[in-house]
């Protein structure tokens, strides 16, 4: 019943199954059972009352197990421990359930298997008439050739708070959910099967574009580091679509990152203004247009090569000249702020 922000952590799992589309959620309660269902009364969840929650974690598991009906063809079991995974890992490991052939589907991130398992209600009796000495994780063992593996880009499968230091790292996660980790924009991009030159050219984009914030914070700009960050690793993460900033920013969406898809958006087209404070967008905007390919360029020397590439499509020369006139916008923008030129911050040596 630990509080992670406004919500416990058990409202934050049961939410989470919820918003994926996961309609049937039991919660099994064994100490202060009756506080724990009043607290979730609201939810519409179902409780199920463990009586042998001394005999430990393994208990749970099979009395919720043992209110499965015959028609239920598969099940998740997440520890309360886990509250912050994200509907998007539940929606794909639904997906791969459904349209593969393995009975037990695990969250993978970063090569590490994580919480919750999906598990084919085929293994029920099993679980209900066992006892290993391990617990769930040396009976599922046993059958690994019936299962799989599913790459996510959620950290928080991997995410308990058995420690008072766990539950910190939780909060602070929380925190800064709205954005991924490093690591999740890692993980998105590898699913994503960017190639290898957008992946170097990301990361040299988000080199440049950490070091601008940091002089710019200095300096007295309200910017989010880890927003900038994000919005530069993965502002080509569908650019071998067309409209590749629109279909990157339709996909960051649907994983649950508003704040990100707005910034990835806006980093072919942009409306600028020197009246209004400079934006997170703006940054990526700028420092992707410093970058070409892995190597920093004058701005003019960028655009002057795309003009000469397009200069028998007008519209097309016409869609550079604006997106120029925006960069050295916002250049004139960042070296108000800096009070220097632009070129004396870039000198400086970039990377994450």
């Amino acid at each position: 019943m630990l509080k992670l922000g406004s919500c416990t952590a058990l409202e934050h799992a049961v939410r989470c199954f919820f918003r994926a589309g996961v309609r049937d959620v039991r919660v099994v309660a064994g100490y202060r059972a009756e506080t724990v269902a009043e607290a979730v009364k609201p939810l519409g969840v179902r409780v199920v009352v463990n009586q042998y929650f001394d005999k430990g974690m393994y208990s749970s598991v099979q009395a919720g197990v043992r209110t499965l009906e015959p028609e239920v063809r598969a099940f998740f079991l997440l520890p309360a421990d886990y509250p912050l995974v994200r509907k998007s890992t539940v929606g794909k490991m639904l997906e791969c359930f459904h349209t593969g052939s393995k009975g037990i589907v695990y969250p993978v991130f970063q090569g590490r298997r994580g919480h919750p398992p999906l598990i084919s209600a085929r293994y029920a009796g099993d679980i209900i008439n066992s006892f290993p000495a391990g617990g769930l994780r040396e009976l599922l063992g046993k059958y690994e050739h019936d299962a799989l593996g599913v790459p996510v880009s959620d950290e928080a499968v991997l995410l308990d708070m058995d420690t008072p230091e766990d539950y910190e790292v939780l909060l602070q996660y929380l925190k800064n959910r709205a954005v991924p980790t490093l690591e999740e924009c890692r993980s998105i991009l590898r699913e994503c099967r960017v190639s290898e030159l957008v992946w170097k050219h990301s990361h040299r984009v988000a080199g440049l574009a950490l070091l601008l914030v940091k002089h710019l914070k200095k300096a007295g700009a309200a910017l989010d580091e880890d927003l900038v960050l994000a919005g530069a690793l993965l502002h080509d993460v569908a650019r071998s679509q067309p409209d590749h900033a629109g279909a990157g920013a339709r996909l960051l969406e649907a994983r649950g990152y508003p704040l990100v898809a707005k910034v990835v958006a806006a980093h072919m087209d942009i409306d600028s203004s020197e009246d209004m404070p400079l934006s997170e967008p703006e940054v990526v905007f700028l420092a992707d247009k410093m970058i070409k390919d892995q190597s920093m360029i004058p701005i003019p020397e960028r655009f002057a090569v795309m003009l000469e590439m397009y200069k028998d499509d007008r519209q097309a020369c016409e869609a550079v000249l604006r997106r120029l006139k925006q960069a050295l916008l916002i250049k004139r923008k960042v070296e108000k702020l800096l009070g220097r030129p632009l070129e004396s911050v870039c000198r400086a040596k970039t990377g994450i």
